[in-house]
């Protein structure tokens, strides 16, 4: 039989690895859940043979050059199938007509594949598996509960609710941002062209004159002539940096690190906060109310809250709930949660209502940071103000006061 290296998750969410042999990819994954793993992605071994071989490439290159299935392709088919599946739409015909009907080419391959692994009598949830990299671990466990529970159509407008709310909240947190780093790129820029053009300039004119120059004026020009004689190495460098620091964020200890850091940035960082805590309660209240045991939800909502730092801190809280300590207790030793979200969950707890006072902490905290957002300009305008004229004044002085030293003297003879 043939050989499938796989990847689970056991019942505390950590990601095991390994190989079974099985007839195929779904006794695989019964296997695996028969020994109370849940499947992330199984993956048949490959012959190595000649021809395979130029055919593996031919996919590498098709798969590079092939255009990504997006989150409005996700949010549209969840949206389609929780429509035709509450219309009485048989899934398989669902799947053939959304395949038939899209538009991406991609997208329309991965629909067909999902519609051959149902006609060969897998689940749902395993063949969305199969394709890890379009549907994630949050999609295929929500898809997974609406197949036990019989209410797949209301899972599906549930999971596109919450897509929708995700693109939302990304989409505002990267306008927040974008404004200031828009500022200080445009900053670095004037500084670089000052350092190359502008001192360069007037260091010939104080050089020709003979005067004694001041020590801000010293070191605009020591720093100017670094400059333009080192600056193809300061240009290499700071692409190399980039690249480096965008490899070191991919890595988990580098996200956790940027990710924690990004919360203590003045103004932003609290924007980003109330962003994550948004996601945890929405996230964990859909999938409480649909029935996913709290320790598997907050395994959800802690793929989903796009912050590792709060992440892992939320992995903790699944940690306690296992060892049997109160959700709210859990939460308030992690630090990461306020006091309004811990007496709303407590408050939830003590009431049986969870999943409602999670979608409205979710809702408090998305309407907090929609203001956030508008009025950070109101924010950030007074420090940008305050950090561009001390540069300003730096430059001019550096600049001005060997000319109106130059003045002086000349006025005195």
């Amino acid at each position: 039989m043939p050989t499938y290296s796989y990847k689970a998750r056991n019942a505390r969410g950590e990601l095991l690895t390994g190989k079974l042999e099985g007839g195929s990819e779904a006794a695989v994954a019964d296997e695996l859940q028969r020994s109370g793993l849940t499947p992330v992605d199984i993956v048949g071994a490959r012959p190595k043979s000649g021809g395979e071989g130029g055919q593996d490439i031919g996919q590498l290159f098709g798969q590079f050059f092939a255009e990504k299935v997006g989150e409005a392709d996700l949010m549209l088919f969840s949206r389609q199938m929780s429509s035709l599946l509450k219309a009485g739409v048989p899934i398989l015909r669902a799947l053939t007509s959304l395949a038939e009907s899209s538009a991406h080419k991609g997208f329309q391959a991965v629909l067909l594949d999902l519609r051959d692994g149902l006609s060969s009598g897998r689940e749902l949830s395993v063949c969305l598996r199969k394709h890890s990299t379009v549907f994630q671990a949050f999609f295929v466990n929500m898809v997974r509960v609406g197949e036990t529970t019989g209410r797949l159509d209301d899972v599906f407008m549930r999971l596109f609710h919450h897509l929708e709310f995700e693109r939302e909240m990304r989409e505002r947190v990267k306008g927040a941002l974008r404004y200031p780093s828009f500022v200080i790129a445009a900053l670095v820029i004037a500084l670089g062209v000052i350092n190359v053009m502008v001192i360069p300039a007037f260091a010939k004119v104080y050089k020709s004159s003979g005067a004694e120059l001041p020590l801000v004026t010293k070191i605009l020009i020591g720093a100017s002539d670094f400059t333009v004689a080192w600056w193809p190495w300061l240009l290499a460098g700071m692409v190399l940096a980039g690249i480096g620091f965008r490899w070191w964020r991919r890595t988990e200890g580098g996200r956790y690190l940027w990710d924690k850091f990004l919360l203590r940035v003045p103004i932003v960082g609290k924007i980003v906060h109330k962003a994550a805590l948004a996601r945890f309660a929405k996230g964990l209240g859909m999938t409480y109310q649909s029935g996913v045991p709290i320790v598997q939800g907050l395994t959800n909502a802690a793929q989903v809250v796009d912050n590792a730092f709060i992440a892992s801190r939320i992995e903790q809280m699944r940690d306690g709930v296992e060892r049997g300590e109160a959700l709210t207790r859990t939460a308030a030793t992690t630090g990461v949660f306020t006091p309004v979200v811990l007496q709303m969950m407590a408050v939830g707890e003590e009431t049986g209502e969870l999943d409602r006072l999670l979608t409205e902490i979710g809702d408090l905290y998305q309407r907090d940071v929609e203001y956030e957002i508008r009025t950070l300009s109101e924010q950030i305008e007074p420090i940008l103000i305050v950090s561009l004229g001390g540069i300003v004044l730096v430059v001019a002085l550096g600049v001005f006061l060997p000319i109106w030293d130059l003045g002086s003297t000349m006025t005195r003879k």
